[in-house]
């Protein structure tokens, strides 16, 4: 990826003295150079996807900052937990989360003390999870359509597990049961590594959620039933997506890093161009193909302008979700 917008504009404000060896992070340095360790809150699970992909790019942040690193695990309250730590933290640096987008969700269905675009400062965006319905290799159904006939034949008798209430994965099922008339029974967890362990120990039925379940498919103890891509995904080209099927419910989750409010450019500046640097690591994309995720990089003004938009536009599908009052 050629080098972004963002980190040569500061570049060049700071004069051409700056642009001699690693001129991103010798620049960001200049600004702000933290002087302790630095804390990412992570929304999901430890040992889930999210939790691997944060400490891949904390160990690589640590090096080129000269201060560890620390991924703290926050999760709940549907994965807007860590973010909301923030409010207790001075705007220096050290302190920084990884907000999922159910942050911009859950304040239109649940009474909370913060909000997503008063009370943080977007740094940058990193990934986003490919959604699909899969079970066990051992289940009975084949198809999404076999799991569909089994939850309108038995109301509420098969469960899911997801990443918790109003996440894109519990939304997608709402979705799904509304277009379909079949009904399933929802089991919230804190992200997927409790899912999937749920899911492989005939605790829940099914999973429509991230791709958590990548690796399973692998080996064979997972079947994908349905994808929530607009298209069908080219790791499965045999799998249809709920699209094809009637269903018209497209999952998508996209997650990056923010810090408490009115956080310095400067400071800002350092923490988005050493992630981004990360990110450029040889190693990244094939952690990321692991479980089927894909890059979401977004420069700190464009994750702030998603986050914007998108918090005005969710408000509609909640609603029709149930989940929300007009």
């Amino acid at each position: 990826m050629p080098t972004h917008q963002y980190g040569r504009r500061r570049a060049i404000a700071l004069g051409a003295a700056s642009l001699v060896a690693a001129p991103t992070i010798v620049t960001a340095q200049a600004v702000w150079k933290p002087d302790r360790p630095i804390t990412v809150y992570n929304p999901l699970a430890a040992g889930g996807v999210t939790d691997v992909h944060l400490r891949f790019l904390g160990e690589r942040v640590s090096k080129l900052l000269g201060q560890q690193v620390i991924v703290d695990v926050k999760a709940g309250a549907a994965a807007t937990l860590a973010a909301a730590q923030l409010l207790n933290f001075k705007p220096d640096g050290h302190t920084i989360a990884c907000m999922t987008i159910n942050s911009l969700r859950y304040p239109h269905y649940q009474q909370t003390n913060w909000h997503p675009l008063r009370d943080f400062t977007y740094i940058l965006g990193l990934s986003a999870y490919t959604f699909g319905v899969v079970c066990k290799s051992d289940a009975p159904w084949k198809t999404i359509d076999d799991l569909i006939a089994a939850g309108k034949k038995e109301p509420e008798k098969y469960n899911y597990g997801t990443s918790g209430i109003g996440g894109t994965g519990h939304l997608l099922m709402i979705e799904t049961e509304q277009a379909t008339g079949a009904k399933f029974t929802h089991v919230p967890y804190k992200g997927g590594a409790e899912w999937m362990q749920a899911l492989l120990g005939g605790h829940i039925h099914f999973v429509p959620d991230g791709a958590q379940w990548a690796p399973f498919v692998d080996n064979g103890q997972v079947r994908v039933l349905a994808m929530a891509t607009e298209k069908r995904f080219p790791k499965y080209p045999d799998t249809p997506t709920l699209v094809e099927r009637g269903i018209n419910a497209v999952a998508h989750s996209p997650y990056g890093l923010v810090g408490p409010k009115d956080l310095p450019a400067g400071i800002v500046g350092v923490l988005h161009d050493a992630f981004k640097q990360a990110m450029d690591d040889s190693a990244h994309q094939p952690l990321l193909d692991r479980y089927i995720q894909v890059p979401w990089y977004k420069s700190p003004a464009e994750y702030r302008a998603f986050a914007e938009k998108y918090f005005v536009d969710v408000k509609p599908v909640l609603v029709r979700a149930g989940l929300a009052k007009d």
